[in-house]
């Protein structure tokens, strides 16, 4: 049998970058950059004022001096004419330097009217001044491939009059929920039906890795409904499908699916909950095959696919943040498999402290909504004690910044 932790790294070796696609600047927030970001200019562009005041020559200036002033140069506008002896420039912030000139004045710093300036404090030269280039080099590879695109990023590309950016492509997902006893959403289950929860809230999960998630609907409990619904999963980037896949006489995804040409990597990996859970490859197309039941779903799709789907989308960091914390209640467990134990955590002492989020059946669904981490419980240990130490899995992204 696979076990977690060699199942995990099967996934993600068998999958790579899904491509690259170049798309207008807006729309690469949030995406992975697949190319160095080379500036094609200095920033700042020229030497520019970084106050509003007056462009003076150093040499001139002492407190109580007197300057003349010859020259307005407001923001947008340059200026040729030399700053000479005894005289200075008004200048707004962002404007070029004008000959001459080697220092500025902030307008606090004075007492001016439209033809004097009167200065108040010592000069330096080069006070107030942005020198061309003392931001970014032209030439200078200033974003790396594999940076996440955020606002900074977008800010000095737009700086630049960038238009289109190199990005790795946004994954399709397609997602698959099998079984006779599903109805969809807003219609009303009769006695023994389930509502078909899993596919939205797959949908979610995958749009929130930043991908685009394809709903097939629900294959029935027969091979050819499971045929036709698999064969346009496997179209597109990634596959997920949810139930069908342990050993029941209607469990008919594994067997489809290597009827359609998937192979498999692993089936049960050791883990409970979500033991069922199998894993497969048609070519470059990964093929994720969850338990039914709604908790396992989502645990199963958070250890194991959301990682690759990161990863095909350009991501370097692909897994949870793993911290140690420890226990507030004791556990127990069967030796063999690696337990997931939904936990609420939180800091106390300058440590992550993991409370239960309440029954750990996989059929009680609110213990999800508590659950900000999981508590990865090794394989062949069976007791925990309380205060025991533990790895975190942390699905709360805030709490990555609280230490």
């Amino acid at each position: 049998m696979t076990n977690y932790e060699q199942a995990r790294r099967m996934v993600i070796d068998k999958v790579a970058p899904a491509g690259v696609e170049r798309v207008l600047l807006l729309e690469a927030a949030g995406r992975v950059l697949a190319e160095d970001y080379v500036a094609p200019k200095d920033m700042p562009r020229w030497d520019n004022s970084a106050m509003d005041g007056f462009a003076v020559r150093s040499a001139d200036c002492a407190p109580g001096t007197v300057l003349k002033v010859t020259d307005y140069i407001p923001a947008g506008v340059s200026s040729d004419d030399v700053v000479t002896p005894g005289c200075a420039a008004r200048i707004m912030t962002g404007a070029p330097i004008p000959p001459g000139a080697d220092a500025v004045v902030p307008i606090e710093e004075t007492e001016n009217t439209a033809e004097t300036v009167k200065l108040l404090q010592q000069v330096k030269k080069h006070d107030h001044i942005r020198f061309q280039g003392e931001d970014v080099r032209g030439g200078e590879a200033i974003i790396p491939r594999g940076t996440v695109i955020g606002a900074p990023q977008v800010s000095l590309m737009a700086s630049f009059s960038t238009v289109l950016v190199p990005v790795y492509r946004k994954v399709r997902v397609a997602i698959l929920s099998t079984g006779d006893e599903l109805v969809e959403v807003g219609t009303e289950p009769k006695e023994s039906q389930i509502v078909n929860s899993n596919t939205l809230a797959l949908a979610t999960a995958i749009k929130l890795c930043g991908a685009e998630p394809v709903i097939l609907g629900i294959a029935r409990d027969d091979r050819e409904s499971h045929r036709a619904l698999l064969s346009e999963g496997l179209k597109a980037d990634v596959l997920v499908t949810s139930a069908g896949v342990s050993a029941g006489d209607r469990d008919l995804v594994r067997e489809v699916l290597a009827e359609l040409g998937v192979v498999e990597q692993f089936w049960k990996p050791g883990i409970k909950p979500g033991g069922p859970t199998a894993f497969g490859m048609k070519g470059n197309v990964p093929v994720f095959s969850l338990p039914g039941n709604p908790v396992s779903t989502m645990i199963t799709f958070e250890e194991f696919a959301r990682p690759a789907i990161l990863r095909m989308m350009g991501h370097e960091k692909v897994f949870r943040r793993t911290v140690s914390g420890i226990l507030k209640e004791g556990a127990r467990k069967k030796a063999g498999k690696v337990n997931f134990l939904r936990v609420h955590v939180a800091i106390e002492g300058g440590r992550f402290v993991a409370s239960t989020s309440g029954d750990q059946n996989t059929g009680i669904l609110k213990t999800m909504l508590r659950c900000n981490a999981l508590a990865i419980l090794p394989a062949e240990a069976t007791e925990f004690a309380v205060g025991a130490e533990v790895d975190l899995h942390l699905l709360d992204p805030t709490l990555e910044m609280e230490v």
